[in-house]
C-alpha cells in the first residue's frame, strides 16, 4: 500500500497543512475538497474577524513549503476570514497545485473488499473512498491512509434545545440563518427585529455585527436568546475578557457587554427554544421597499419549551453550535465518545459539561486513533465533536502528530510542541446552561461540581515527553 496517496478530506487550514506535513515526510497527498477553491468553509464567514494572531495561523510545515518560492509570512494583525484566504489559504493550495481536487465531495470511505461487519484482514486492506466530482461522476479511489479534515461547518446545530430542529424551524428555513450577519451587507436586518440563538464566539461576534448595524440604522431590534439561566452579568456569556490569554478573543465579550449595558439589546436568559412559528407581518409595508430582495411579508415568533414567546422577529440567527457529519465514514468502525462524537481518547479534556476553559491539552496521534481502523483520523474542529472550542494551532499540532505517526517517526508523533491558552473562564456548560442557574462559575476551575460529577481536576504540565491524554489526569484546567 505504501505506493498509494494518503488522501485528506478537506482543503480547509488542517487539511492543506496536513498536505504539506506530508510532503515534506515524503509521503504523497490527495486532498478531495467538495467546494470550488481552498477553505471553502472559511469563505462563508470571509467577513469575520479572528482572534488569532497571524503567527498562530500559519502552520510551520505549509510556511516552509510556501517559503521555498517566495512567500513571506505576516508577521502581525488578526486578518479575516477573507484574509486569511487571500494571505495564506490560497498560496498554499496553489503551491500544493494538481494534489488538491476541487467539486470532489466525498460520499464515503471503507476497506476494500471489507464492510463494517469484517474483522479477517481488515487492516491490510487500503482504503477505499468514494466521491462525486462536479459533472456528477462518481469516483472510487484507494488510500494508504485516511486524514478527515472536513470539519464542522455544514453541520449546525439546529434551533431546538432538545437537539432536534424546533418545530417549524425545517418549514420556515427563508427566515432562518446559521451564520454570522455582516455588517456591510445591512439589508436584511437594518430597521427590522433579529433575534438570536445561541452563546459563544460565534454568537458574541453576531452580536457585535448586529450592533454595529443598529448605530447606524435606526428602529433596528436585535434580542439575544441564551439557555443559560441567572442575570447575563454572572453566567460566563462574555467570556474571558481581559483575562483571556487571547486578547482579541477577550475583547468580543466586552464589545458585547458593551452593547447589552448602553441597552442597545434585549437579552432574555434561560429560554430553551422549541417552536418557530410563522405570522403575517403586520408592517411589512412600512419597513421593506418594492426592490427589497431580502423582503418577507412574514415574521417568526420564537416559543420556548416553557411557554414564554419572544417578540415576532424578521430574522432568526441560529448560533448554537455544530455536530460532526459521521455519514460518510459509517462503514468504518470508529471509537467515538457517545456524548461529543469526538475520539474516546480526548473527550473528558474537551467536554464542556466539566470545564469551559481554554488551556486543554494539545493531541496528537495516539489520542486521535481508532484502534478498530487503523490509519484512520479525525482532525480540525471534526475531532471535537461537538465541543464548542477550537483553535487554528491545536488542528496544526494534530496534523504534524498525525503525519509523523504516518511516517513512522512515533518519537516525533508523542512529541507535544503546544501549549493552548486559556480563556479566562472557568465553568462547565453542565451548571451554566442550566436555565434555573443564578450563580456563576463552577465546573473545573470554579466552585466544586456537583454532586454525582467528576471530582475537580488536576492542573497539567504540558511538554516535551507529556504522556498521552489517557494516561493524564482528568480535565485540564
Amino acid at each position: 500500500m505504501s505506493a498509494l496517496p494518503v488522501v485528506v478530506i478537506g482543503a480547509g487550514p488542517q487539511g492543506l497543512a496536513a498536505a504539506a506535513h506530508l510532503l515534506e515526510r515524503g509521503l504523497e497527498p490527495l486532498v478531495l475538497e467538495a467546494g470550488a477553491g481552498p477553505a471553502a468553509a472559511v469563505a462563508q464567514w470571509g467577513h469575520v474577524r479572528l482572534f488569532s494572531a497571524w503567527p498562530e495561523l500559519v502552520d510551520p510545515a505549509a510556511q516552509r513549503l510556501l517559503e521555498a518560492s517566495g512567500w513571506v509570512a505576516p508577521l502581525s494583525g488578526y486578518p479575516t476570514g477573507a484574509q486569511w484566504i487571500k494571505g495564506y489559504l490560497a498560496p498554499l493550495a496553489a503551491a500544493l497545485g494538481e494534489r488538491v481536487w476541487y467539486d470532489a465531495r466525498v460520499t464515503g470511505v471503507s476497506r476494500k473488499g471489507r464492510d463494517r461487519l469484517v474483522d479477517a484482514g481488515r487492516g491490510e486492506q487500503p482504503f477505499t473512498v468514494h466521491l462525486t466530482d462536479g459533472a456528477g461522476t462518481e469516483v472510487r479511489l484507494e488510500a494508504r491512509a485516511v486524514i478527515d479534515a472536513s470539519g464542522t461547518w455544514d453541520s449546525p446545530n439546529p434551533a431546538g434545545a432538545d437537539g432536534l430542529p424546533a418545530l417549524g424551524e425545517r418549514a420556515n428555513a427563508d427566515l432562518i440563518s446559521y451564520g454570522v450577519p455582516n455588517s456591510q451587507e445591512p439589508q436584511r436586518y437594518a430597521g427590522r427585529h433579529t433575534v438570536v440563538l445561541g452563546a459563544g464566539d460565534s454568537s458574541l461576534n453576531a452580536i457585535i455585527e448586529l450592533d454595529r448595524i443598529a448605530q447606524t440604522h435606526p428602529g433596528t431590534r436585535i434580542t439575544w436568546a441564551l439557555r443559560r439561566g441567572g442575570p447575563v452579568e454572572a453566567n460566563n456569556t462574555f467570556g474571558g475578557g481581559a483575562a483571556d490569554q487571547l486578547p482579541q478573543r477577550g475583547a468580543l465579550g466586552i464589545r458585547a457587554r458593551k452593547a447589552v449595558e448602553e441597552g442597545r439589546i434585549q437579552v432574555v436568559t434561560g429560554f430553551r427554544t422549541g417552536e418557530l412559528d410563522r405570522i403575517p407581518n403586520p408592517t411589512n409595508s412600512d419597513v421593506l421597499s418594492d426592490t427589497d430582495s431580502d423582503a418577507s411579508s412574514d415574521q417568526l415568533v420564537v416559543v420556548a419549551e416553557d411557554g414564554r414567546r419572544l417578540d415576532p422577529a424578521d430574522t432568526v440567527v441560529v448560533l448554537t453550535g455544530f455536530r460532526p457529519d459521521l455519514s460518510v465514514l459509517s462503514e468504518l468502525r470508529l471509537d467515538l465518545d457517545p456524548t461529543l462524537q469526538a475520539p474516546r481518547a480526548i473527550a473528558a479534556e474537551i467536554d464542556p459539561n466539566l470545564h469551559s476553559c481554554g488551556s486543554v491539552a494539545a493531541t496528537g496521534a495516539r489520542d486521535l486513533a481508532h484502534p478498530g481502523e487503523p490509519d484512520l483520523y479525525l482532525v480540525g474542529m471534526k475531532s471535537y465533536g461537538r465541543a464548542p472550542t477550537f483553535l487554528a494551532m491545536t488542528g496544526y499540532e494534530q496534523v504534524r502528530s498525525v503525519v509523523a505517526m504516518l511516517a513512522g517517526d512515533v518519537t516525533a508523533s508523542e512529541r507535544v510542541e503546544l501549549v493552548l491558552p486559556d480563556t479566562g473562564v472557568c465553568g462547565g456548560s453542565g451548571l451554566y446552561d442550566d436555565p434555573t442557574n443564578t450563580a456563576g462559575g463552577g465546573g473545573c476551575c470554579g466552585a466544586p461540581a456537583p454532586a454525582g460529577t467528576r471530582a475537580e481536576p488536576e492542573l497539567l504540565s504540558i511538554g516535551l515527553g507529556a504522556a498521552p491524554i489517557s494516561e493524564r489526569p482528568a480535565g485540564g484546567c
